[in-house]
């Protein structure tokens, strides 16, 4: 079985509106409460691992009883902020995230039901949810048939437009195919790659940058509102609103260079590289972030693997810029301002291009082509 999710935006009608708002805070209220509460049991009984175990913890069924309203919204949605906190702790037992925060109202808002005996249904033109009923959606594709919906996750953005994404399973098993073409691509900070077989870059138009200008006039203007006035609120909907247009063109170009490759490969190979770290070494936090290097490579695999094809991680300390493609010698040093890679044996490349095929052969070594 496979999971596929589906968004699609929302035009609920301002009773909906409400409900929604009421929603969204009354999952914060239950998961900041239930956080609060499981610091206050690891305090009493942190010197006492015995009785730690033994202890129950909040869940949201305890506090509806003293606060009546968490009643007029949706149950599921309360059941699911008891389930993400636990997950947020086992991320954190687990080493891959940090201690849980408070949510915030500034954070994110959203919440996710679960389907039980048919309380989520699409219809014409609208979709069917707990508590809403019937909210006008705009479709703009089909979910297959053979999907099953299991759950909704609705959410409001900063410019105050409302999302729904469907998650859905299928039966999904792609033949493995034959590994026939393959391409390398090298990071590029300009272009966001630079491919093995031509030696092209995906030609990014950094959207970021080129917004830059605009952006901080805007937020040089937000900054002398008064905070929470008319126009501060006014101004603030419009930096929100830049600010969702780059995501979104963003997005947008990163969707369509990762369907080219993912039709035109069976297998890509690229670095497993530590952005973050990258961008903090080489103070370079704002290019880093523009290109979405993470983003791009999460489509490319779920991409590939969908048409049963492979996307091949290869180590982020493998000398691929300093080795010659040609030759295979390694050079001991080799300075970032050096674009042109020169070897003894006499080749001389592109330093990217060069690093590319490093990549690619790497990539054909690992799955044991010649």
């Amino acid at each position: 079985m496979a999971n596929k999710a589906y968004k699609f935006r929302l035009y609920p009608t301002q009773e909906q509106e409400q409900l929604l708002a009421k929603t969204f805070g009354c999952v914060r209220f239950v998961y900041n409460k239930m956080l609060a509460e499981r610091k206050e049991i690891y305090e009493k009984f942190k010197e006492d691992q015995e009785a730690l175990k033994k202890q129950k913890f909040p869940t949201p069924a305890k506090y509806k009883k003293e606060f009546a309203w968490l009643k007029e919204v949706d149950s599921l949605a309360l059941a699911n902020a008891q389930l993400n906190l636990q997950k947020a702790y086992q991320n954190f037992f687990s080493g891959r995230a940090e201690f849980p925060k408070f949510k915030s109202r500034k954070a994110r808002q959203s919440y996710t039901t679960n389907m039980v005996n048919g309380n989520i249904m699409l219809l014409d033109g609208y979709i069917k949810l707990p508590k809403l009923k019937l909210v006008k959606m705009k479709q703009h594709r089909e979910i297959p048939s053979h999907h099953i919906i299991k759950s909704c996750t609705v959410s409001r953005t900063k410019t105050g437009k409302y999302y729904v994404s469907i998650l859905t399973e299928y039966e999904h098993q792609p033949t493995q195919k034959e590994v026939q073409a393959v391409v390398g691509l090298d990071f590029s900070m300009n272009g966001l790659f630079v491919d093995s077989e031509e030696g092209k870059t995906a030609n990014y138009p950094r959207f970021y940058h080129q917004a830059l200008e605009k952006l901080a006039k805007e937020q040089r203007i937000l900054s002398r509102r008064k905070k929470d006035s008319n126009r501060w609120h006014k101004q603030r909907l419009k930096v929100a609103k830049l600010h969702e247009k780059i995501a979104n063109q963003r997005k947008d170009f990163l969707h369509k260079e990762s369907h080219k490759l993912a039709k035109r490969y069976d297998c890509v190979v690229i670095e497993d590289l530590n952005m973050k770290g990258m961008s903090q070494a080489l103070n370079f936090g704002k290019s880093v972030a523009d290109n979405a290097w993470g983003m791009f490579t999460t489509f490319l695999q779920y991409k590939l693997e969908e048409q049963g094809k492979k996307l091949i991680k290869i180590d982020k300390w493998f000398p691929s810029s300093k080795t010659c493609s040609c030759c295979g010698q390694a050079k001991a040093s080799l300075s970032l301002s050096e674009r042109t890679f020169r070897c003894e044996c006499g080749f001389a490349s592109d330093r990217d291009v060069n690093a590319a095929i490093n990549i690619k052969k790497e990539g054909m070594k690992q799955l044991g082509i010649a």
